[in-house]
């Protein structure tokens, strides 16, 4: 069976090793120079100034959330868009802090938030936040969706787990916004095992991030920034300083085991992304060609794709449950993402308001007709020729 994660970490053997050594020799395993360490080399590679290195792509959601309300850039009662088609935990921080989550529907040819279907919501909803998914490494077109909230005074925060490495007209997603989102889960473009982050060129957000990751403390700021806001609540006495919290905050913090396993995978980084392009393509020539079976779907308008995995879109649930029942012990396959929100139990008890919203058709369908099965560096010209031959069988 093709499965949809081989291995743990890209070149296993080699990296397991490292990390036996890395533990062996080390007196700390807790948050300290190794995380930072991998911060620095993150940043760098995305492009961002500020990256606050966390313990899960759920947990930097969470994280910038709250943020933005530490700072008084959002508030509760606050509407927030965010796209249909994800995953559940860019949508409960929304609910859970007391925001309105307002659903906004995706392109069926593009599986994205379109400036189109933005529009169309915001002629609906006062919008002052729009948590932007980047899914599957595709988007539509996010420079005029940056550009209408940049003109009227919208936060844009990018949702970039699953696109790490895609580039549109000449920049990485995760730089359109004010801030961006990362995983680092198993089976992610990059492991470190459990791990997340949010990039940013905003000095002040990654601040507010470094003490909602830990508690609402201090500990993880420079001596500058700890004297400026020790000065400011007076907090004079080092016995008070260690303890002393200062916002809302979390225990979201990763291990050094962590960092040090980002910043080995972060060498091989180029490597994954570019045969996860050469395999999508290949795939995609091969697949999207039986039209009859399935609806289109439209890559060429992005320079690189960091494919995370492959979707199918069915042209009706009847082709999509055959193709279930044929991958059956072959291919290991999956809903898209976690489906349209707007279906699943949680969003039903919360939103209840939102639940009958008419304009969400296109996540519907992909929701009930749509499927995906794993693309990954690992992949061989057997399995591509399995894969390929699985899905371009005609349905009868």
């Amino acid at each position: 069976m093709i499965p949809l994660v081989k291995s743990t970490f890209f070149n296993e053997r080699k990296t397991k090793e490292a990390i036996c050594q890395f533990i062996r020799k080390q007196d700390k395993l807790s948050f300290g120079a190794e995380c930072e360490r991998f911060e620095k080399a993150f940043g760098k590679w995305q492009q961002r100034t500020q990256c606050v290195f966390l313990n899960s792509g759920s947990s930097a959601n969470l994280a910038i959330i709250q943020t933005l309300l530490n700072l008084g850039m959002l508030k509760r009662g606050d509407y927030v868009g965010f796209s249909t088609l994800t995953w559940s935990t860019n949508v409960m921080p929304l609910i859970q802090l007391g925001l309105h989550a307002v659903p906004i529907d995706v392109e069926l040819d593009t599986l994205n938030v379109s400036h189109r279907l933005f529009l169309k919501t915001l002629s609906h909803f006062p919008i002052k936040m729009l948590f932007l998914t980047n899914a599957l490494g595709f988007c539509d077109d996010i420079d005029r969706i940056a550009q209408e909230c940049r003109a009227r005074h919208i936060l844009l925060i990018e949702d970039a787990c699953e696109s790490l490495g895609t580039v549109y007209k000449g920049k990485k997603l995760g730089n359109f916004g004010i801030a961006s989102t990362f995983s680092f889960y198993v089976g992610h473009h990059m492991s470190t095992i459990e791990g997340g982050a949010v990039v940013t060129n905003n000095e002040r957000i990654a601040t507010m991030l470094r003490l909602v990751r830990a508690h609402g403390w201090d500990r993880n700021l420079s001596f500058a920034k700890q004297n400026k806001i020790r000065n400011k609540f007076k907090v004079n006495s080092t016995f008070y300083s260690r303890y002393t919290f200062y916002d809302l905050g979390y225990n979201l913090r990763p291990t050094e085991i962590n960092g040090f396993i980002g910043t080995t995978q972060l060498q091989y980084l180029t490597t994954i992304i570019k045969t996860r392009q050469e395999n999508f393509m290949t795939l995609a020539r091969a697949i999207y060609q039986r039209s009859a079976m399935y609806y289109p779907i439209r890559y060429d308008h992005i320079d690189v794709v960091s494919n995370f995995a492959v979707p199918i879109i069915c042209r009706s649930q009847k082709i999509r449950d055959a193709l279930v029942k044929r991958c059956e012990g072959i291919i290991e396959i999956r809903p898209i993402i976690g489906g349209d929100m707007m279906q699943q139990p949680f969003f039903k008890k919360y939103m209840s308001p939102f639940g009958q919203l008419p304009n969400i058709r296109n996540a519907k369908v992909i929701h009930s007709q749509g499927l995906y099965f794993g693309n990954n560096p690992e992949l061989t010209r057997t399995d591509i020729a399995t894969i390929v031959k699985t899905f371009s069988q005609n349905i009868s």
